[in-house]
């Protein structure tokens, strides 16, 4: 591990002490880590075009939104490549919230997400994109009793930060 030595206002200080405090970090080096990762992560998704990633879409929608949830459906259905699962909860008579675990290409998860969220109906949308490096030396057959035996071969998904 590296070390390194910063210098900061004082009124900055105390402010980031209180957002430590607030978030429950142990000191402030674990905080700056974290924030350093963040902003790397969202220069890395500004910048890189192709690449894969691994994503968390939320969402909030109105199921009496004429024919929404059939719309949704069928999205999802249509980049099942992308989807890996969703979770549905009921928030009142009214609402639900979704959010939806995404794998694959950046450009082709977000262009799914974005047009998910663009959906008449659909608010509060977001998209959480983490970028991942395919490790393929690591590929190697796994044998479950559950399937007599059969090996399935995969890929490690490896955050890049």
């Amino acid at each position: 591990m590296e070390r390194i030595t910063i210098s900061i206002d004082t009124d900055l200080a105390q402010e980031f002490d209180q957002l430590i405090a607030r978030r429950g970090y142990k000191n402030r080096s674990e905080a700056v880590r974290d924030l350093v990762r963040t902003h790397l992560e969202s220069e890395r998704q500004a910048t890189e075009a192709s690449g894969h990633c691994v994503a968390n879409l939320s969402y909030v929608y109105n199921h009496h939104e004429r024919d929404l949830a059939e719309r949704l459906t069928a999205l999802q259905h249509d980049q099942h490549d992308l989807t890996l699962a969703t979770l549905h909860a009921h928030l009142d008579h009214d609402n639900c919230i979704e959010s939806v675990l995404l794998r694959g290409s950046t450009v082709a998860v977000r262009d799914f997400a974005y047009a998910l969220m663009a959906e008449r109906g659909v608010r509060h949308g977001q998209l959480n994109l983490v970028a991942v490096e395919l490790d393929d030396h690591h590929v190697h057959p796994h044998s479950h009793a559950h399937d007599g035996g059969v090996t399935h071969d995969h890929v490690h998904l490896k955050p890049k930060t």
